[in-house]
């Protein structure tokens, strides 16, 4: 599979990433999924320790044992749980994150992270007390880069103005493309990486009906689209664009086809299901023309909050 580089580190991540949060929490099913990404080409795994109450990086770690040295290596910090108790509590701290590092490393079976990624934040959080801890854990060995996973514009700004970031996750499809309007722009201009999430937009970008999205969905829609408005997209882009694609090829390489992407990130809950997305994301790339015909029949949204 194809790499691309993270920002301006020495991180050459697979264009595909195994988002672990999907895996599950019976430990023989997990293993076999992350064993068939690896098999399968993907070198970039991510995670995060409120995963299961770190759970999910144990079996990464289980999983990674043996081949530590060829796998890039993803999690998270910033939400303290206590485990066996419900809930967490945002702790963006220097105390904390050097806690929490520690419990990740040995639940990981690792003594260093290749990119340590702050899992949320406000613009009202002590942002320079963060940026020291990462800095420090650089410094340390503990971590090689750091990101941060945030659709909030303020936030993603003051760090990469006042930080050494290489990457931010953030949610991009053909059905969220907040980030288009400032985001990539900004990003690229400073050699800072996109990780996409979400990129088939709760299932509702890939060959299931549309009639199978959740109550939820049907009541509220997705983000500006109301559940009429998405079945219409939806129809339209396998209509004019996708042909004899799965839709599921036709959102990944909407994704990847912006330079400024790094990795996009899919869950996955069976071998097979990696399967499927490794052809999808391993599919030519889609045409100038494509994306322009799908931009056409969507919405251009943006942030309307933390601007």
């Amino acid at each position: 599979m194809d790499k691309r580089r993270i920002g301006a580190s020495d991180l050459y991540v697979s264009k595909l990433a195994l988002g672990c949060m999907s895996i599950g929490t019976e430990e023989k099913k997990a293993l076999q999924i992350i064993d068939a990404a690896l098999d399968l080409g993907i070198n970039y795994l991510d995670t995060a320790d409120l995963y299961d109450q770190g759970l999910n990086e144990e079996f990464v770690g289980k999983a990674l044992k043996s081949k530590r040295q060829d796998i890039i290596l993803a999690t998270k910090v910033g939400n303290r749980f206590e485990v066996g108790k419900e809930g967490w509590s945002w702790d963006p701290s220097k105390k904390y994150i050097k806690s929490a590092v520690k419990d990740s490393l040995r639940r990981l079976q690792t003594d260093y992270i290749d990119l340590y990624q702050l899992h949320g934040g406000t613009i009202e959080d002590h942002i320079d007390e963060t940026i020291e801890t990462f800095e420090e854990l650089k410094e340390e060995g503990v971590i090689r880069y750091y990101g941060i996973s945030s659709i909030r514009p303020n936030v993603i700004r003051e760090f990469v103005k006042k930080s050494s970031v290489v990457s931010v996750m953030m949610q991009y499809s053909i059905l969220d493309r907040r980030p288009e309007e400032q985001m990539f722009s900004f990003l690229k201009e400073h050699e800072v990486s996109v990780v996409a999430r979400g990129p088939v937009a709760k299932g509702l970008l890939t060959n299931r009906p549309v009639e199978d999205a959740s109550q939820s969905i049907k009541h509220n829609g997705y983000l500006d689209y109301s559940f009429e408005e998405l079945k219409s997209v939806i129809s339209t882009i396998q209509s004019d664009v996708a042909g004899n694609k799965p839709l599921t090829e036709i959102a990944l390489q909407y994704c990847l086809y912006e330079d400024v992407v790094a990795s996009v990130v899919t869950g996955a809950s069976s071998p097979r299901q990696i399967e499927k997305n490794v052809e999808a994301a391993n599919a030519i790339s889609l045409t100038a023309e494509e994306i322009q015909k799908i931009r056409e029949r969507s919405k251009a949204s943006i942030y309307t909050q933390h601007r």
